[in-house]
């Protein structure tokens, strides 16, 4: 089928209008991307020439093709060879504004999400200063991946128009695998990794694949909510066991019940409580599961952002049993839309796995996934690691500096997205977080997250996606409020 072409010889409505001073090729991209966005020009509508456009605003014409290069970069235009430049088919939709909690202008204000948050919470609104679960992205970022999206939409791959891999692609699995042992120390080859959609499906097809209703599992206590409603939603007999300042008391789930199946653990960054798990627990973990014949599920969400001395490896990494299978994901590096993911399982599980994968989704995004191993297989990744970062270490340190002087006892995490903000027993950690989300901080209670009493009472807050000056007052206007 013919392309659909609409020339616009004489401009009429979608006549750029340009300042009389000031950068040139910035305003007329920013002039005619209005024209896009707004729906004056459509898809299919030829854009004037660079040569026109130079006469008619006394321009340089390098200034314009500039600009048009930045269209068709963003995904607004493309170019064809030898018949010029024209309104791509499908253009960035202008996302209406957040709509925000009911809070005083100056509150709302800050609620407006960072351009690397443009994400929305459970409830349909924009997410708070301190919220968990909000990436750090950045202008070059987006930028790269818009080249890259574009890139493989004006040239697709064969791939993209029939059925895939349930595993994902064979070149996304070959650049995930040789950064996880680079920067994790994780043994595994490119068949053992398979590409999810997050990692709450990578979660969900490892306990489908090694559990039956009934069960006995350990989950560390407190333990990330969701996978502890997964757990339990699946029938399994769950038992707590309790962290401590090494992490997992392994002792503790042995005492309690020796026999369980499998244990879900957070070992390099414990969530919510932030600890890491020590060698000494790590090994008997793993001594553990080799002798009970379970399986370690180890989720590794967030051990990009470590800001003093070297992470410990991977359980994974020091297994060589294969009683690990290790989770991870994109979501909190890059950002939660993105929908991408990683399990890294043991050969005689992968065909199990798979199976379940190609029965519920089938198999991943592939336009997604080649546009992330380009971005891997570039070193885009680890600069965009590096600028988070600094960027995550700005805003912890500026959040600490925040609440103190208060009510709570705070530590500077050396690692992580969020911190705690311990109250002193028997507080209500539930009344002050709702307190908090009334002034437009958006933290969550701890104590909620334990099964098993006694409960720590205090503030789980993050510190990412928001710049240091937002998270700072959202912090102190809560404090003040309850001065």
């Amino acid at each position: 089928m013919a392309r659909k072409v609409r020339t616009n010889s004489d401009w009429s409505a979608s006549t750029p209008v340009l300042p009389a001073t000031g950068p040139r090729r910035q305003a007329l991209y920013r002039s005619l991307r209005g024209l896009i966005e707004s729906g004056q020009m459509r898809p299919g509508d030829k854009l004037p020439t660079t040569r026109d456009i130079a006469a008619r605003f006394g321009m340089s014409r390098g200034a314009a093709v500039a600009a048009y290069e930045m269209l068709v970069a963003d995904g607004f235009a493309e170019a064809r060879v030898g018949a010029g430049t024209y309104v791509a088919e499908a253009v960035p939709l202008v996302q209406p504004a957040p709509v925000l909690p009911q809070f005083s202008p100056e509150v709302a204000k800050e609620a407006v999400p960072h351009v690397s948050q443009q994400i929305r919470g459970d409830e349909g609104r924009a997410p708070l200063p301190g919220a968990l679960g909000c990436s750090t992205a950045d202008e070059t970022t987006l930028r790269i991946f818009r080249m890259l999206m574009n890139r493989h939409l004006m040239k697709p791959s064969p791939r993209h128009f029939h059925y895939n891999d349930p595993a994902g692609s064979l070149a996304l699995r070959v650049e995930v695998a040789a950064y996880l042992k680079a920067a994790r120390g994780v043994v595994c080859e490119p068949e053992q990794v398979i590409m999810t959609s997050g990692t709450q499906q990578g979660l969900d097809l490892a306990v489908r694949a090694l559990l039956k209703p009934g069960d006995p599992v350990w989950l560390e206590d407190p333990c990330y909510a969701a996978a502890r409603e997964l757990f339990e939603g699946a029938g399994l007999s769950v038992t707590p066991v309790p962290v401590d300042g090494e992490g997992i008391d392994v002792a503790a789930g042995i005492a309690t019940r020796p026999d369980a199946r499998a244990v879900y653990v957070t070992p390099s960054h414990q969530y919510p409580l932030g600890v890491t798990l020590s060698m000494t627990r790590r090994l008997a973990l793993i001594d553990w599961a080799r002798s009970a014949g379970a399986y370690i599920i180890e989720d590794d969400y967030d051990s990009e952002f470590r800001f003093a001395g070297p992470p410990l490896s991977a359980l994974q990494g020091i297994d060589g049993s294969g009683h690990v299978i290790y989770l991870g994901t994109f979501s909190k590096t890059l950002l939660p839309g993105f929908r991408i993911g990683y399990l890294v399982v043991p050969r005689r599980l992968r065909e199990r796995i798979l199976t379940i994968r190609r029965l519920t989704d089938r198999f991943p995004s592939t336009l997604s996934e080649d546009a992330l191993t380009e971005f891997l297989r570039d070193g885009h990744f680890s600069a965009h690691i590096k600028r988070a970062r600094k960027r995550v270490r700005a805003a912890r340190d500026a959040l600490v500096e925040a609440l103190q002087p208060g009510p709570f006892a705070v530590s500077t995490p050396e690692q992580g997205l969020h911190l705690v903000a311990d109250l002193p027993p028997r507080n209500d950690d539930v009344g002050l977080a709702q307190k908090a989300l009334e002034s437009g901080f958006g933290v969550k209670a701890l104590s909620p997250l334990y099964r098993a009493l006694p409960a720590r009472r205090g503030l789980v807050i993050g510190f990412s996606g928001f710049p240091p000056e937002v998270l700072a007052g959202a912090a102190r206007r809560f404090l003040a409020g309850l001065a």
